[in-house]
């Protein structure tokens, strides 16, 4: 599970902005969003260094 739709309403940002960010589709990063599917590593950091934050912030344990 991962904590993108949490921290993207933490920083007021879009998912149209990350997709475009990331130059993936609008429907692949609301996959990520909804954790229908979940990013590769490569891409959940490039996703931690545009909202600057750690890549841990954006990664929810089941162990919570």
């Amino acid at each position: 599970m991962n904590r993108i739709k949490e921290v993207l309403k933490e920083k007021g940002i879009k998912q149209i902005w990350l997709a475009n960010k990331l130059g993936k589709s609008y429907n692949m990063v609301n996959g990520y969003v909804q954790n229908r599917q979940q990013p590769r590593l490569e891409v959940l950091f490039e996703i931690a260094k545009l909202f600057n934050i750690d890549p841990k912030e954006l990664i929810q344990s089941d162990h919570e």
